[in-house]
């Protein structure tokens, strides 16, 4: 992994220009710039030799937290959407969950691709190359192992060129796995937001959104039984009428409203949290029919971002009016109702498309950066959000996709795209990013469950996510209601809890998963198939 030839294709005085030129992959920082004529850039990529061996894995990050992308072998393919028939896929606008709409997939054995980071680990030997900045386009990565060959491109088409432009921004390492990283962020400009783990309650994975006010001050008492004082207790989704619709609760659910939730929660003595989808509006939500004009039209039209409730669009973060009331909202949330940290979820629908003057990236970073200034230093916990533009800008981040109640979700679920909800996936997921935990911030690695009723899990695979849960993520919530738990169970909870002070020494993922830590003075090694 050395020589690197680079090669720009730009739309320049009506005619086509090419650009060529050559970088020596150095270790730590490459910083690669050229002076671009003015124009409109077609492509920015790279090519490189990487030759590895049968049995090394490859890592390419996938576009935002939800996305399977587990470690790969050199004969795997990653699977897009081309088992769904076009019109399920226009139905449901599944392609509005990832990076379908703006990435080919070549679905070809050997042929994996990611954003911002990739890796190639032959057992305990890891070679890194990720990016440093990614606001002059996310850095996507293709390699193909049939010619150990890979690929690197700007996504930066259609934008206007004219001056210096940072046609890659990247560091590369090779030795141990905790070297390789520590190296990356120590050079990375987004430093960590310090914050403490996180261990409590949410809502979701047991009511959904079949909460009210009976069933969250029940939970609450539940929790008092197991919880200690400052953990968190989180409203999940629900409590509003409808997905964009933010400024009032279901008074039908909760008709003492939100402020007399919290105050509940913290008479109880934990902290009060609470879900919201500040970038997307539901088409059956009153923001939806009255304000048509609030959200980004591409080719005219609004973006969907997904079928879940009965479909929804992505709002337009610089129309003036989006900004106000999300200022309101958060306002409300925050100084009205006081709550104290919320969790900001699809976040992805901010930025599916950038302009001419800005990438989809630092589109997306600047949505990022609006937050945290409506949140001020209330702790954001983001969830659905393109993985390197949270950096820095977020105490608690998502790594997986969303847990299920069984193992694998339905087996018609399992042919839809990368970003749908799996227990299996979300462990794979936990596992190949956990280099993120204590470095971009405190990764959630979702839910764990305890509880025997209304869920499908056996022991071992509820075992399984509570460990590994523990040991690699800095958010440890459940969903279950502790006051159906034994006395086995709050045992069970304990020694779990306990297991998240582990300082993990070291993460083998071939054969399974085994991980080995420090706990109490001893050194400790737990395995799983």
């Amino acid at each position: 992994m050395t020589a690197m030839n680079w090669q720009v294709k730009l739309l320049s005085g009506g005619k086509d220009v090419e650009l060529n030129g050559t970088h020596e992959l150095t270790t730590g920082a490459n910083h690669i710039y050229f002076h671009l004529p003015k124009g409109q850039i077609l492509s920015i990529k790279a090519e490189l030799d990487v030759p590895i061996s049968t049995d090394e894995k490859i890592f390419m990050n996938g576009y935002q937290t939800w996305t399977y992308c587990p470690e790969y072998s050199v004969t795997d393919s990653i699977r897009g959407l081309h088992r769904i028939p076009s019109f399920g896929v226009k139905k449901f606008h599944f392609d509005g969950y990832g990076d379908y709409h703006f990435v080919n997939y070549p679905y070809k054995s050997g042929v994996t691709h990611g954003f911002s980071w990739c890796s190639f680990r032959n057992g305990k030997h890891v070679r890194l190359l990720a990016s440093l900045d990614e606001d002059p386009g996310y850095t996507m990565f293709t390699y193909d192992a049939n010619l150990q060959h890979l690929t690197i491109e700007r996504d930066c088409y259609g934008i206007e060129s004219g001056g210096e432009y940072a046609l890659f921004d990247l560091y590369f390492k090779e030795g141990g796995e905790q070297d390789v990283y520590d190296g990356w962020f120590d050079e990375l400009p987004q430093k960590r937001i310090p914050a403490e783990p996180l261990y409590g309650y949410s809502s979701w994975y047991n009511r959904y959104q079949n909460i009210d006010e009976t069933s969250i001050l029940q939970d609450l008492s539940g929790c008092k039984t197991i919880f200690k004082p400052g953990d968190l207790f989180q409203i999940d989704d629900g409590w509003e009428p409808k997905i964009g619709d933010w400024l009032e609760e279901d008074r039908t659910k909760f008709p003492k409203g939100m402020k007399a939730m919290v105050e509940e929660i913290h008479a109880a003595g934990f902290e009060a949290g609470l879900w919201l989808a500040p970038f997307v509006a539901e088409t059956e939500s009153a923001l939806y029919q009255t304000h048509p004009d609030w959200f980004l039209k591409v080719n005219g039209e609004n973006f969907t971002c997904g079928c879940n409730w009965s479909g929804f669009d992505s709002l337009d973060i610089d129309h003036p009016e989006v900004r106000q009331y999300l200022r309101d909202v958060f306002h409300r949330v925050f100084d009205e109702w006081g709550f104290d940290l919320v969790k900001l979820d699809f976040l992805y629908g901010a930025a599916p498309y950038g302009s001419v003057h800005e990438t989809r990236a630092a589109r997306m970073r600047r949505a990022m950066e609006f937050l945290r200034e409506l949140c001020g230093e209330h702790p954001i916990l983001g969830c659905g959000v393109p993985v390197m533009p949270a950096f820095g800008l977020v105490e608690y981040c998502r790594i997986s996709c969303d847990v299920t109640l069984d193992w694998n979700d339905k087996l018609y679920m399992q042919v839809i795209h990368r970003e749908r909800p799996s227990t299996k996936q979300a462990i794979g997921n936990i596992i190949s990013r956990r280099q993120l935990n204590g470095r971009a911030y405190l990764s959630d690695p979702d839910v764990f469950f305890l509880r025997s009723k209304n869920i499908s899990l056996t022991e071992k695979q509820k075992e399984k996510l509570a460990t590994i849960s523990a040991l690699l993520g800095g958010v440890f919530l459940t969903s279950d209601d502790p006051s159906s738990y034994t006395e086995e169970m709050k045992e069970q909870y304990h020694r779990l809890r306990h297991l998240t002070k582990a300082k993990v020494l070291e993460v083998l993922p071939d054969h399974g998963i085994t991980i080995r830590y420090e706990l109490d003075g001893a050194i400790e090694t737990v395995s799983f198939e």
